[in-house]
């Protein structure tokens, strides 16, 4: 699976950073347009101090809950992060002032699912780039959540709190090491497959 992003990386021309502890955060959002599911995963992998790569997949949600999706908080609909890649998007600090995450701190494009229902729509959207609160943090306190509801309105989300806390712990080494900016990748499903095969 690693060599799979990396060589999806590449294609696409997006950065790969290979400085010891340096974290790759990298979602993948599944071909499902079912909501409601964490049926993603965030994807972190950097070199250690003998230059070899390591790698962890943890199950999230890169999409909006169906509660915000029905319900959005921005008249033009709930935000879906468009894929691409974020240099600088996020850095450690308060998560709605309740606990430390990587918060945006540079813009991001969106794509607004206006039409309210409970289906994502990728398609049809309005984009937009800009600063919406679109953070990186878990969902409950205690072990895996089985459905994102009110989690996400369009945070990307870890569903098992034990990842989140080692994903926290690695993020802030490398914060120690190279400062507080965070780079964030979001590719979809199919196009990494796609581009996998070419290799």
């Amino acid at each position: 699976m690693l060599e799979m992003i990396q060589s999806t990386l590449l294609q696409k021309g997006f950065k790969t950073f290979s400085r010891p502890f340096e974290l790759n955060i990298v979602g993948i959002r599944s071909n499902s347009t079912k909501p409601n599911s964490f049926d993603d995963t965030l994807n972190i992998f950097y070199k250690s101090s003998d230059d070899k790569w390591q790698f962890h997949q943890f199950a999230a949600t890169t999409d909006p809950g169906t509660y915000w999706l029905m319900n959005p908080m921005n008249p033009q609909g709930t935000a879906i992060v468009k894929h691409g890649q974020y240099i600088g998007s996020h850095g450690i600090g308060m998560h709605r002032g309740k606990y430390l995450a990587l918060v945006q701190k540079r813009p991001l494009t969106v794509v607004r699912d206006y039409d309210r229902n409970a289906t994502l729509d990728l398609m049809n959207g309005k984009e937009q780039t800009g600063m919406f609160g679109i953070n990186i943090h878990h969902a409950s306190v205690n072990g895996t959540t089985r459905t994102v509801d009110k989690y996400s309105a369009g945070c990307q989300v870890f569903a098992n709190i034990n990842d989140f806390n080692v994903f926290m712990q690695l993020a802030e080494r490398h914060k120690q090491l190279y400062g507080n900016d965070f780079t964030y990748t979001l590719i979809d499903e199919r196009a990494l497959v796609r581009e996998s095969k070419k290799n």
